[in-house]
């Protein structure tokens, strides 16, 4: 029987198989006979109307001789003399224009040769329909309106630790505002384009850091940013409600991001009024259209980094991301990783305009934690990983290694070496950088691979310069009734003064002594020029205070304010209210004065790590700089009592309300004294005999 079924199965196979094979020709003759149906009728009509062209032309070509033999008729008597000289050469210049006979004959015999070239050249495009019509024209390929570019600055710093900058940046050249939505996604993110034209957001800025910057030891970082969570956003001025936005936004971006922005709301969001302008195009510089908030005890973890990495084109799979290795980058003394959305420039007239997303991720290798016990790094050491090739979306790849102060080998040895040289101006100084471009297949060598190694010669780095502007915050006092707040800021330039912008932001429930406030350089009272304050509201908004304040040379600037800790409701305390409440940073914005001439020019080619802020001077450049988040103690009830309290409770609850329901509700029965042993037995031998028991 199993011998007969597969007989069967294979002959309706086979039948099946036939069946396909004569309908497919069928089908394919089918559609020749159309093809050359559909010829035929394409000759036949231009055969009409070249016949019809012609028997146009012919008709012309009649009315005009026609015309010409009127206007010859009527010349003809006009050839007596006249005594008037213009009307002489007037009539002179009308005979020398007016030869109508050979003219047109010449005109006929030209119209008889084109039509006889107008009839060769149909039938030779009739001849040649076929083949017009099996390849037909393909438009050329329209230009791509987005490209990528990434680098890796790797920059060794005077501590012995390894400084290390990933640039990504995606430019595309689209209209997120518009009234039909962007559908077609290349290299730019959908998931953040999307929300962009959403919410109709001009500038976007995000980042989230563990960690804080050591300046003093490790310099300037080339993108500052605080501890914790930071976003601001400036909104277009078609946003209506702009804090229904806001709200709906941070929610969104909390999803992306899997952070904790949802925990932002009016009590910790603020409307700078000067230290926040848009660093791209723009001239809304309205502060109603602006929000800022940040998050100072947000925890940066594994989950924050995996969707940032696929906003990427190539991801992590190929690149320089692929040295995105989580259990590296979160062993580390500093990371951060960033987002930055702004319109800019395409070219320096700046005639139109363009979408710049830039990604960014700073880490900082510490020599000690890492356990290596030498001075020594490599790209296997710090990310475990190397490179084998660029991503094929960018359209530069290039790895920057900073050996301006190596310029003869004597402090460190880089290998492999490259010969590519590159000076760029950053943070107003210019610096050299050793250039490894990933697009060139040498730059890999034999073995496929890149892997630099930085070994150091000297014990030691030598002295760092001290950065021109500098940070630092703390809170003073005792109890947990009163405080003071105390901001420094240094400024090392030895004879330059300028002016720096400061932003605090405070919790509502440290409420500022305003009248308390006082700023001192070298010992006398210096006042600021310009004082923005909005006071807080309890459970709606906190305190904001800015102030435009002139640095002497070579100073430090102390501000200080007091301030007084509020009591909380018991259900406004975190789970572990004993740890502190955390203050965001504060923020001091400035233009330093430079040691070279600055560039204005954003649109020429040059590293990303040296072109994010904007710069309009060649005297001087834009520096942010954060300072320490503050912890503070508030008064805190014992939340042990409400445990004591309950267990007592229960206690006095089960002894005595159960022995009053006892004592009410049990029966009670009286019971007989049990005889003895004596007398049981007794009883046990009358019972045998039948006698009556005692």
């Amino acid at each position: 029987m199993a011998a007969h079924r597969c007989n069967i199965f294979m002959l309706v196979f086979v039948l099946c198989g036939l069946t396909y094979v004569f309908v497919r020709a069928d089908i394919e003759d089918t559609n020749h006979v159309k093809d050359a149906e559909s010829v035929a009728v394409d000759i036949a009509r231009k055969a009409n109307i070249g016949a019809s062209l012609r028997s146009t032309k012919t008709e012309d070509q009649t009315q005009a001789a026609e015309k010409e033999r009127q206007w010859e008729a009527e010349t003809n008597p006009a050839d007596a003399p006249s005594d008037n000289k213009a009307d002489h050469v007037h009539d002179t210049m009308q005979n020398l224009d007016s030869r109508p006979a050979p003219y047109a004959k010449d005109q006929t015999q030209e119209a008889a040769e084109e039509e006889r070239q107008w009839e060769a050249t149909e039938v030779k495009e009739a001849d040649h329909v076929p083949d017009t019509m099996q390849t037909p024209d393909v438009p050329p390929p329209t230009p791509a309106k987005d490209q990528f570019q990434e680098e890796l600055v790797i920059r060794p710093l005077h501590s012995g630790d390894i400084y290390a900058s990933f640039q990504f940046r995606t430019m595309w050249d689209t209209d997120f505002l518009r009234g039909s939505k962007v559908s077609h996604y290349r290299l730019f993110p959908k998931s953040l384009g999307q929300v962009i034209s959403k919410f109709s957001v001009r500038e976007l800025h995000i980042s989230f850091t563990q960690g804080y910057w050591r300046t003093m030891q490790w310099g300037q970082p080339f993108l500052p940013s605080p501890p914790g969570a930071e976003l601001w956003v400036w909104f277009q001025d078609t946003v209506t409600d702009v804090d229904g936005a806001w709200k709906e936004l941070t929610n969104v971006l909390s999803g992306i991001f899997c952070a904790s922005l949802n925990f932002i709301d009016s009590t910790n969001t603020v409307q700078p009024s000067a230290s926040f302008k848009p660093l791209g195009l723009g001239n809304v510089t309205d502060q109603r259209f602006l929000r800022y908030a940040v998050l100072p005890r947000e925890i940066v973890c594994t989950e924050n980094l995996t969707p940032w990495k696929k906003l990427l084109p190539c991801g992590s799979k190929a690149g320089l991301a692929v040295l995105m290795k989580s259990e590296k980058l979160f062993h580390s003394s500093f990371h951060s990783q960033a987002l930055h959305f702004r319109p800019v420039c395409q070219d320096w007239k700046c005639k139109s305009t363009v979408w710049e997303l830039r990604q960014t991720l700073n880490v900082v290798f510490d020599l000690h934690t890492s356990g290596q016990g030498k001075r020594e790094w490599s790209l296997f050491k710090m990310f475990s990983r190397t490179l084998t090739e660029a991503c094929p979306l960018a359209s530069s790849s290039k790895v920057y290694v900073d050996v301006t102060d190596n310029p003869q080998g004597e402090l460190f040895e880089l290998s492999p070496t490259t010969p590519l040289l590159s000076q760029a101006v950053v943070l107003g100084d210019r610096r050299t950088y050793s250039v490894y471009d990933l697009t060139n297949q040498a730059t890999f060598g034999q073995t496929r691979s890149l892997n630099m190694l930085l070994r150091w010669r000297a014990a030691e780095s030598g002295d760092m310069l001290r950065p021109l502007l500098h940070g630092e915050r703390y809170v003073a006092g005792y109890g947990l009734q009163t405080g003071e707040i105390h901001t420094l800021m240094y400024n090392n330039h030895p004879y330059r003064a300028f002016p720096v912008l400061l932003l605090d932001t405070v919790p509502w429930y440290l409420r500022l002594y305003i009248h308390t406030l006082t700023v001192t350089s070298k010992g006398r009272d210096n006042k600021p020029s310009y004082i923005h304050y909005q006071p807080s509201k309890d459970r709606l908004r906190p305190h904001l205070l800015e102030m435009l304040v002139q640095l002497p040379p070579n100073s430090v600037t102390e501000v200080t304010m007091q301030f007084e800790r509020a009591l909380l409701k018991w259900t406004e305390y975190t789970p572990d209210p004993n740890h502190g409440f955390y203050v965001g940073s504060s923020v001091i914005s400035a233009l330093v004065p430079s040691v070279v001439a600055m560039d204005t020019n954003s649109t020429r080619e040059c590293p990303l790590f040296s072109s994010f802020f904007p710069c309009k001077e060649e005297s001087s450049y834009f520096m942010r700089v954060y300072t320490e988040p503050l912890l503070v103690n508030l008064p805190t009830p014992d939340f042990s009592m409400p445990y004591n309290v309950i267990c007592l409770t229960c206690t006095v609850v089960a002894v005595g309300y159960g022995s009053l329901y006892n004592l009410l509700t049990r029966t009670f029965q009286v019971e007989e004294p049990s005889p003895g042993l004596a007398k049981r037995l007794a009883n046990i031998i009358r019972r045998l005999r039948g006698v009556p028991l005692l």
